[in-house]
């Protein structure tokens, strides 16, 4: 790395045309001083994501049965084999929240809404709804004042707000995992265009579809749109720095790509079957639409253009078929497999074909430098579900997955924690690395032991 006297700002823009594009962590964005390796260090913010998962999982082929560094990852988790050192397999967490503590049945909306919040959620399928603040809302209050955008919500699969989705509880429930307020949820959003757009598209260009059907008419791209700018800007950088930047700009072209040519593959499947409404600029397959999302949030980290993102690859209660892995059930029909052996690994393929999106994820964000390491180096991920076992609806000893870096977070290991723990504490443990004082959220009773020492 060269150190000069000069540098550029962290909140340097690419602008030109209608569009800003924010840059990643550069060499240059480091002032002269002589511990650079300790400013690159503060300039790698702690950043926070949460993936979620429904209906529950097949736990034969998820929990591993050695405890500590010995561990061998099970059927579902073993796409997760070359990042087995960077995880953390979570055991005995319990969202006793979901539960029906007298509301009787409702158990996928109950698991999604009280996932990140602690709170039980008020039965109603009417306008009245009411669960609890969210940590990564909790997060996003004290710290996304820091970012463009405080938090990003993303999903592969759109739903309602209002309207009965499971037994007298509000569609909202399923279709949310983030709550700004008690009462205000964010849904996500589940179309790559439109979060394409917010991420890279000019402010003056977000609330004008005359400026955006200007740009898609004459097929654009967004980096042509800031080229002089980026030219001038590339003249000034060192060798390092513009190496970072051509992988960075490739990454943000391959995305467009992505977007463009799944739009069109979407025009022509409507133009064959003209009665089925399209989405503009959402995927056929699953894969692609989760693998795009995941390009997109890493795009928005690795900018800093926010700390904080949830994503729902379904929405809880999906009654979705996997016909491309050989699966054309629905996955919520298949969750009460009354414990049929031919239902329950069918339910297998699915929870490892959703861990792959997932891996594929971690791995980019291994694979992306930030600072004095990756971007998984300062990331803490969770992955997981509300619900353990999809036929009994249960809410203790749920899935839970920890990835990426932190100091209090040392991972390749699996722990098992005391089957009353609630998955709360866990998220208190992550908003204290974040620099977030909290003393508590919804249920959770403290932080969370033994994630720095060997269980």
């Amino acid at each position: 790395m060269i150190i000069t006297r000069k540098h550029i700002s962290r909140r340097t823009l690419l602008r030109g045309m209608g569009a800003a594009i924010a840059l990643p962590m550069l060499d240059s964005m480091v002032p002269a001083l002589s511990r650079a390796t300790e400013l690159l260090k503060k300039a790698s913010p702690n950043r926070m994501v949460f993936a979620y998962v429904p209906n529950g999982i097949d736990m034969r082929n998820w929990t591993p049965d050695a405890v500590g560094e010995s561990f061998t990852l099970p059927k579902i988790l073993e796409p997760l084999a070359p990042l087995r050192d960077n995880v953390l397999v979570l055991s005995g967490l319990v969202d006793h929240n979901a539960e029906a503590l007298g509301d009787g049945p409702g158990d996928h909306a109950r698991a999604s809404s009280s996932f990140l919040t602690g709170v039980h959620p008020k039965k109603t399928a009417g306008a009245d709804i009411q669960v609890g603040i969210s940590v990564d809302q909790v997060a996003a209050q004290s710290i996304g004042k820091q970012t463009r955008l405080a938090s990003l919500e993303l999903g592969c699969e759109d739903g309602h707000l209002a309207g009965n989705c499971d037994s007298g509880y509000s569609c909202a429930y399923v279709n949310s995992i983030s709550w700004r307020t008690a009462t205000v949820p964010n849904p996500p959003e589940v179309n790559p265009r439109a979060v394409f757009e917010r991420l890279f598209g000019a402010d003056e260009d977000a609330g004008n579809p005359a400026a955006r059907a200007r740009n898609a008419r004459f097929d654009q791209s967004i980096l042509d749109m800031v080229c002089d700018n980026t030219k001038r800007l590339e003249n000034g950088l060192g060798a390092t720095d513009r190496r970072k930047l051509d992988e960075y700009l490739s990454a943000i072209r391959e995305v467009e790509r992505q977007v463009q040519m799944m739009e069109k593959q979407a025009e022509e499947n409507t133009l064959a079957v003209p009665t089925i409404a399209r989405p503009d600029g959402i995927p056929l397959e699953f894969d692609q639409h989760a693998k795009l999302m995941f390009d997109l949030l890493r795009l928005a980290l690795q900018t800093d253009t926010t700390r904080i993102g949830t994503f729902m690859l379904a929405r809880e209660g999906s009654n979705r078929s996997y016909r491309e892995i050989g699966v054309p059930d629905g996955h919520h029909g298949l969750s009460h497999h009354r414990n049929d052996p031919v239902l329950m690994d069918k339910i297998a393929k699915i929870n490892r074909y959703h861990l792959e999106q997932f891996a594929c994820f971690l791995y980019k964000l291994k694979s992306t430098p930030d600072g004095d390491g990756s971007l998984l180096d300062h990331t803490m991920i969770v992955y997981g579900s509300g619900i353990s076992d999809g036929n009994r609806h249960n809410h203790d000893n749920l899935p839970v997955l920890f990835a990426g870096g932190s100091r209090s977070f040392r991972p390749g290991r699996h722990i098992r924690f005391n089957q009353s723990t609630p998955v709360a504490n866990l998220y208190l443990s992550m908003l204290n690395e974040m620099g977030v004082a909290a003393e508590k959220l919804g249920d959770s009773e403290g932080r969370l032991n033994f994630l720095s020492d060997i269980a």
